[in-house]
């Protein structure tokens, strides 16, 4: 039972900054990273300690903040993500905010600025079901937006990842790459068992017509925004055990990769005696 590494994770997942990208040639099982199920399980698992741990320095240490952004076509597993991904996290130093459609309040000021205000606060981990992205992808294809408009939304937003990670918080991208017929089955299943109904939109069904036009938005939001500070990570997302057990590896990497350490109290243990 192999587990890969978390590079090794990382450069099968990423969109390279600055180079061709092409979404139609990423596999969607998962088998090529984790080929054992099994081995996919124990890693999550592992890993889901680890991140909850790590998750309390970050909170105790105050300074810094971790930002997950999970996109991705409807059944992809956003929601499931998180429960596994977090599944031993403490709801302490955790914020979760799902975009829906903008509110009356929301559209009378600009695109990012109901993102910016759920951006989680120093010492947080935050997870955004959806994001900024999808003012350039149900935007897009919606045309919700004039073209030109949507075309200029690219730059900002990396300007505004760039903004973010330069003030203390990390940003990780994973776009849940799911495939159509998989989807097929999913949506089947929400009209099939009594526990998924309520998640069943008939929207999901016009999106799913138009897959051909989503996968294009999403081949350019991942071309145009994967950048050093932010680069995306395109996950396979057919198998909800390997989903969760690759965006695992790659939080816990990030985290890691902080090098975080238990705040300094600002006195010595030794000075107290508790009687």
């Amino acid at each position: 039972m192999s587990i890969p590494t978390i590079a090794a994770v990382r450069k099968s997942l990423v969109a390279p900054p600055g180079k061709a990208f092409d979404l139609s040639a990423r596999e969607t099982s998962g088998r090529a990273i984790f080929s054992d199920k099994e081995a996919a399980e124990t890693s999550l698992k592992k890993d889901a300690a680890v991140i909850n741990e790590l998750k309390d320095m970050l909170y105790a240490e105050e300074r810094r903040s971790l930002l997950v952004i999970l996109q991705g076509m409807d059944t992809s597993g956003k929601s499931g993500t998180i429960k596994a991904v977090f599944s031993e996290t403490t709801p302490l130093g955790m914020q979760v905010k799902a975009f829906k459609a903008p509110s009356t309040e929301e559209l009378a000021r600009d695109y990012l600025w109901r993102v910016h205000n759920a951006v989680p606060r120093r010492g947080n981990v935050g997870i955004f079901d959806r994001s900024h992205y999808e003012d350039v992808l149900v935007v897009r294809v919606r045309g919700f937006a004039p073209l030109e408009d949507v075309e200029k939304r690219y730059e900002q937003i990396n300007a505004f990842e760039k903004h973010l990670t330069e003030n203390g918080t990390a940003v990780l991208k994973f776009m849940l790459n799911i495939g159509y017929e998989e989807q097929g089955v999913r949506l089947k299943e929400r009209l099939q068992e009594t526990h998924k109904l309520w998640k069943f939109n008939p929207g999901d069904l016009d999106d799913r017509s138009k897959w051909t036009e989503f996968m294009q938005a999403y081949e350019i939001a991942i071309k145009r925004c994967s950048t050093r500070h932010a680069p995306w990570y395109v996950v396979p997302a057919d198998s909800r055990t390997r989903r969760n057990a690759l965006i695992a590896r790659v939080v816990r990497g990030a985290l890691e990769g902080m090098d975080l350490k238990w705040k300094n109290p600002g006195y010595e243990p030794g000075s107290y005696d508790i009687s």
